[in-house]
């Protein structure tokens, strides 16, 4: 299974989308920068589309979080609403996983090497985060970030994020993130024309 190098923080930033018919046709890259002010690290900034005019199926295999070095990993995982999350154990003590948003879940306690699932099925409005807990290791925290579409990026250490495969239209680009917030911003994508958007987050 893959591994995810992410990490993250809780802002969350509603956007509106409009585009100008299905999407049908070609399209390109969003790129750009988040700046998370009076912060080290610009890392685990969530930018995304809130709503594109389509459905979408979710993973067909689970996407991955890892408990290792009594660490959620990644810190941060954006899915697609429907997709199932596996919780693997890689450390040689006990960890539980829970969730008190939303629907709430409590997935019990587990020894190294084995899983647990959980399938994130609904959204009312997007995004829906969740925080992952663990009851033996209190220090540990990480977020799950459910969202309509698959056109997300999560950002590196210096900021830099990109959205490949957007097809045509015209949207509102949003940013999430635990340390900051900012409005959306337009963006319009067009064949061969990447576009570039940057957010700086406040308090």
């Amino acid at each position: 299974m893959a591994r995810h190098s992410l990490s993250f923080g809780s802002i969350i930033v509603a956007l509106l989308v409009a585009h100008s018919g299905p999407l049908d046709g070609a399209g390109s890259s969003i790129s750009g920068t988040v700046k998370v002010t009076g912060s080290a690290s610009n890392a685990d900034a969530v930018v995304y589309v809130q709503q594109a005019p389509d459905t979408f199926a979710p993973l067909a295999t689970p996407a991955e979080v890892d408990q290792l070095g009594k660490q959620f990993i990644p810190h941060v995982l954006p899915i697609v609403v429907g997709t199932t999350v596996r919780f693997l154990n890689s450390d040689p003590t006990r960890h539980n996983v829970f969730s008190p948003d939303h629907e709430k879940y409590n997935l019990g306690t587990w020894p190294h090497g084995k899983t647990r699932d959980h399938t994130f099925g609904t959204c009312a409005k997007a995004p829906c985060v969740y925080v992952q807990l663990c009851l033996i290791h209190p220090e540990m925290e990480a977020y799950v970030v459910v969202l309509q579409n698959p056109f997300f990026a999560v950002t590196n250490t210096a900021g830099r994020f990109e959205i490949t495969n957007v097809p045509r239209g015209t949207y509102s680009l949003a940013v999430w993130h635990a340390k900051g917030k900012a409005q959306p911003k337009p963006v319009t994508v067009d064949t061969g024309k990447p576009a570039v958007v940057d957010f700086v987050l406040g308090r």
